[in-house]
């Protein structure tokens, strides 16, 4: 099976593009368990979320992330600990944070806790292999440098025309994708192309050598 899935969350679920060859095709669902049944038989899932919690530290994955997409830093926030998962209030969740790791959480990854939850469950029983993208760290490799502001029309049009370029076509109404906004449908195409290099042995983990933490689940961003 060569047909891999790049996934990117948004406003009501999630966005995934199935990418095999020439074949590229859209999803949208409200679980990722949906997503990944929807999108059929799959050889490597790639997702933007955090995949391996810390538990006292930040994750060197985020810190070599943060260093490998300079100036596009800032858009790479710090995994928040395991123990805040089910923290539903960001001072309280932040206070944990800061306690076992130093530094505070930001409010737009408090937000993405319920994904992160989500996704921490359900791996396990994911059909095929899953592993974690930045989509500004995948764009930069597929780019040799980091393209403009993705919120912006130069940044928009340079990652459809980078996208292109690898093979992977964007075009027409994207079928559901069309409840995810552009930039969502855009990083879940480079989360594709991403594992279709996980799935040809071509990826590059960063760091280089993956933590393990007690969950038992090695963490690296991949490129």
């Amino acid at each position: 099976m060569d047909t891999v899935l790049g996934v990117d969350a948004c406003r009501g679920g999630w966005v995934g593009v199935a990418w095999s060859g020439a074949s590229v095709t859209t999803h949208f669902a409200t679980t990722i368990a949906e997503l990944a049944d929807r999108a059929g038989p799959l050889a490597v899932i790639a997702i933007d979320i955090p995949i391996g919690l810390p538990d006292h530290t930040c994750r060197q994955a985020d810190l070599a992330a943060r260093e490998f997409i300079r100036p596009r830093q800032s858009s790479v926030f710090m995994t928040p600990v395991r123990a805040t998962l089910d923290v539903r209030q960001h001072q309280r969740a932040n206070a944990i944070n800061r306690e076992r790791t130093g530094q505070g959480m930001s409010i737009q990854a408090f937000s993405l806790l319920p994904k992160i939850k989500e996704v921490d469950d359900w791996r396990s029983r994911a059909p095929c292999r899953v592993v974690e993208i930045h989509p500004e760290v995948s764009f930069t490799e597929l780019a040799g440098t980091p393209p403009p502001p993705k919120k912006t029309w130069a940044g928009a049009e340079r990652r459809r025309e980078l996208l292109s370029e690898a093979g992977l076509t964007l075009a027409g109404p994207l079928g559901e994708a069309g409840k995810a906004g552009v930039d969502d449908v855009l990083d879940a195409a480079v989360a594709a192309w991403t594992a279709r290099r996980v799935h040809q042995g071509e990826a590059i983990p960063l760091p280089s050598h993956p933590e393990t933490f007690s969950d038992g689940v090695s963490a690296a961003i991949w490129r």
